[in-house]
C-alpha cells in the first residue's frame, strides 16, 4: 500500500510517499480501507517532535509512529477474532491517536474502541473532519468547561477545526457564545450559531467590557492577564490548543493564579473515547452540528497540506483524500 512515512523529526518536506506493508491485525483490531483523513495539531507534534516533552510519548530521537494521521474514515476490510462491534463492509470513522496513528495510508489498523459507524449523512471526507477536532471541542466544553444553558462563553480562535465545532457544541449545551475571529470568518461564525462575534482585526479584546463564565483559548495568543480580566469572579480559562508558549504560561502561571484566587486556569488535551464518537454521530445525524471543510489534498500532497495548515488560517478542517 502507499503511505506517508516520517523517518525523522523535521518539517513537512521531510515526509515521503512509500510502498509499505499493509498492517497486520491483532485480535481486537479492525483493518480500515482509508477513504479520507484530516490534519490536526497532533500531526505537527508528530512531525516536529515539539514541544519536546511530547517526545516521551512519540519517540526521543526519531518518530515512534512512522505513518502519521489520526483521523480516519473508510470501510472495514477485515476484523480481528475478538471484534464484535464491526463487520466487513461497515463504513466507519474514528481517532487512531491511541492505535498507533497511521491514517495517512491506503489501509490502517485501528483498535475496535477507536471507531464508530460513520454518520449516515456525511461523506467520507466530511466524516474524517470530525473525530479529533470534534471530540476535543466536546470534551473541553462538556467535561472541562461544564457548560450549561445560559452560561456565557468566549471562544478565542473559533474559525479552525476545533473552533468551528466548539461554536456549535456550545450552542447544543445552551450557552451564549461569543466567537473571536478575523474579518473573513465573521459571517461563518454567525452561520454556525455564534450569538456575538468579535472581529479581532477591528476590535481588540483587551478593550472588551463583557465578562464570561468560561473562556476557551482555541489557538488563543493573549496573555493570561487579558483573559483574567474577561472572566467572571468564579470563571475559568481553558487552553485548548495552539502555541506552546500559551500552554506553558497556563500550566505555570495559571496554576499559581488558580491556587491564590477564585478564577481557574487549565490546559486541556483530548482523549480518545468511543462513546464521544457515538455522541458526535448522533448530533451530526440530527443536524445539530456539521463539519466545516476548508480544503482537500491528495495523499501525495500531505506535505503541502501540512504547510498550509501550519499557517493557521484554515476555515475549518484540512482534509486528506486517500480514496475518492
Amino acid at each position: 500500500m502507499k503511505a506517508i512515512v516520517s523517518e525523522r523529526y523535521g518539517r513537512a518536506d521531510s515526509l515521503t510517499v512509500r510502498e509499505v506493508a499493509i498492517p497486520s491485525l491483532d485480535r481486537n483490531q479492525v483493518l480500515v480501507k482509508v477513504h479520507a483523513s484530516s490534519i490536526n495539531f497532533g500531526n505537527l507534534v508528530l512531525l516536529t517532535g515539539k514541544p519536546l516533552p511530547a517526545r516521551l510519548a512519540f519517540g526521543l530521537l526519531k518518530p515512534k509512529y512512522r505513518i502519521p494521521g489520526g483521523d480516519v474514515a473508510g470501510i472495514v476490510e477485515a476484523v480481528g477474532e475478538n471484534v464484535t462491534r464491526f463487520q466487513i463492509g461497515d463504513e466507519v470513522f474514528g481517532d487512531l491517536s491511541t492505535s498507533g496513528w497511521g491514517a495517512f495510508a491506503e489501509y490502517a489498523a485501528a483498535n475496535e474502541t477507536s471507531l464508530a459507524l460513520k454518520p449516515s449523512n456525511l461523506t467520507f471526507a466530511e466524516a474524517a473532519a470530525v473525530p479529533m477536532a470534534g471530540a476535543t471541542a466536546l470534551q473541553a466544553i462538556r467535561d472541562s468547561g461544564e457548560l450549561a444553558a445560559g452560561m456565557k462563553v468566549l471562544l478565542h480562535g473559533a474559525s479552525g477545526g476545533v473552533g468551528t465545532f466548539a461554536i456549535q457544541i456550545a450552542k447544543v449545551y445552551g450557552a451564549e457564545v461569543t466567537a473571536v475571529v478575523s474579518t473573513r470568518n465573521t459571517e461563518m461564525a454567525r452561520t454556525l450559531g455564534a450569538d456575538h462575534v468579535i472581529d479581532y482585526q477591528k476590535e481588540t479584546i483587551e478593550k472588551h467590557d463583557q465578562t464570561y463564565d468560561v473562556i476557551f483559548g482555541v489557538n488563543g495568543a493573549q496573555p493570561l492577564s487579558t483573559y483574567s480580566r474577561l472572566l467572571k469572579e468564579n470563571g475559568q480559562f481553558i487552553h485548548v490548543g495552539g502555541e506552546s508558549s500559551q500552554m506553558y504560561q497556563t500550566l505555570l502561571k495559571g496554576s499559581w493564579l488558580s491556587m491564590v484566587g477564585k478564577k481557574k486556569y487549565s490546559t486541556f488535551m483530548h482523549r480518545t473515547k468511543q462513546e464521544d464518537l457515538f455522541f458526535l454521530k448522533e448530533i451530526i445525524e440530527t443536524e445539530k452540528i456539521r463539519p466545516i471543510i476548508d480544503r482537500e489534498y491528495s495523499l501525495q500532497d500531505v506535505p503541502k497540506a501540512i504547510q498550509y495548515f501550519e499557517k493557521g488560517r484554515s476555515q475549518g478542517k484540512v482534509i486528506i483524500s486517500v480514496l475518492s
